[in-house]
């Protein structure tokens, strides 16, 4: 009789648990983390899915949930992505680089478009220099 009556305990136990996984199946990345449940109206839930939680650990771990959350309540939802997707991006960077953030990658970027653009001057320099070359050679020879 005890053995029927664990039985059924652990059997409703788990079925409790199936229909509380099967009523919110997957809560956002956001949810999960925090280890809470998920509302219909949850702000995280369109931008942290449940298949990458990494992305929310990043900017949590950065920002803290509150603030994310104060963040993209007063942005207009047609910009939340965007802002999101910044804030990951930034996180990220800071994580890698705590010094300089996202401001070292810019810097990294802004230097090889700067020797790019430097080289590519040089480069229609040369070739300027080329057609006037050619265009004199051709002349002469007409003369």
């Amino acid at each position: 009789q005890i053995l029927v009556l664990r039985f059924s305990q652990s059997f409703c136990n788990l079925s409790s648990l199936f229909r509380k996984s099967v009523m919110n199946p997957k809560r956002c990345a956001a949810c999960r983390y925090l280890r809470r449940r998920c509302p219909k109206d949850c702000v995280f839930s369109p931008y942290f899915p449940p298949n990458n939680p990494e992305k929310f650990a990043c900017v949590h771990r950065i920002y803290g949930a509150g603030n994310v959350s104060k963040m993209l309540q007063q942005l207009p939802v047609q910009t939340r992505a965007e802002a999101v997707e910044s804030l990951c991006f930034e996180a990220t960077c800071r994580i890698e680089d705590p010094v300089y953030g996202c401001v070292g990658m810019i810097s990294l970027l802004q230097t090889q478009i700067q020797k790019t653009e430097s080289l590519l001057a040089r480069t229609q320099a040369e070739i300027t220099v080329a057609q006037i070359k050619h265009s004199q050679n051709q002349h002469s020879e007409f003369m």
